[in-house]
């Protein structure tokens, strides 16, 4: 099948991210659309007379939906949504609105019933949030944090280009997605019976921040909706290393299995 397909990126991510993944989409007759999330079509931070927007510290996860769900219902048809890491919880916080046929998500972001801390992940934002007041001040990964986690098994080079295009990103979202039981929005949570759209989890083998395990203990809370497939040697950035072709690949092929998973 082909249809429209919405991506949403991840922490201090642009529409950029998504690239490789669009064109690919697109070569197969699919429409694509790729919103920036709410402050992140600001500069990179190697543009000296601006720093992020000061409302970016306090936006919520519940913000960056509510402005999608908005996105997404001027749209000619209901869209597939493929959400990386943060944009996958993101996609599965609007599959619970019942505003997608169908959600791909990579390497995703957990809802609150899934205990995410790792050792790997609270190294990646030890110096985050160790840093006081961390939960409503903009932050941004340093590029030994990102080589170290992010990109892990990309290429180096290319890692540093995509570090410099980072912007920053929301305290208060990351508060809500790493401390989920002491938000009282409870942003985070999803309900898995208001999903009943057809759900693909993509995990990666050496996945820093979202390791497989989270991944495939959030695909068992959506167990009657959701596949579940892992990538070996893969790593967090699914939308342009080495071998992301072949997740694209698995991707579009399990959606164009969409109307007979929507007869079931």
């Amino acid at each position: 099948m082909a249809g429209m397909a919405v991506f949403i990126h991840g922490m201090w991510g642009t529409p950029d991210v998504w690239r490789n993944w669009r064109a690919f989409a697109e070569a197969r007759g699919w429409q694509t659309v790729a919103p920036a999330l709410r402050h992140h079509d600001a500069p990179p931070p190697d543009v000296p007379e601006q720093g992020p927007p000061a409302a970016l510290a306090t936006t919520s996860l519940l913000d960056y939906a509510a402005d999608l769900e908005a996105h997404l219902r001027t749209l000619p048809e209901k869209p597939v949504i493929v959400g990386h890491s943060m944009g996958g919880l993101i996609a599965l916080l609007l599959c619970a609105r019942g505003l997608a046929r169908a959600g791909v998500l990579l390497t995703p972001a957990p809802p609150a019933s899934v205990v995410a801390l790792r050792p790997s992940n609270l190294l990646a934002f030890l110096r985050i949030q160790t840093t006081w007041g961390w939960w409503h001040k903009p932050h941004r990964a340093t590029l030994d944090e990102a080589l170290s986690h992010t990109f892990n098994t990309t290429d180096p080079n290319e890692a540093r280009e995509l570090h410099a295009a980072f912007v920053h990103d929301s305290g208060r979202a990351l508060f809500e997605m790493a401390l989920p039981w002491l938000d009282r929005g409870k942003a985070a949570t999803v309900d898995p019976r208001h999903v009943t759209v057809p759900l693909l989890f993509m995990a990666a083998e050496k996945d820093k921040l979202t390791p497989p395990g989270v991944v495939r203990r959030a695909a068992a809370r959506f167990a009657s909706v959701a596949t579940y497939r892992e990538y070996v040697g893969q790593g967090h950035w699914v939308p342009g290393q080495p071998g992301w072709e072949q997740i694209a690949t698995d991707a579009f092929a399990w959606l164009d299995d969409l109307p007979a998973m929507e007869q079931r």
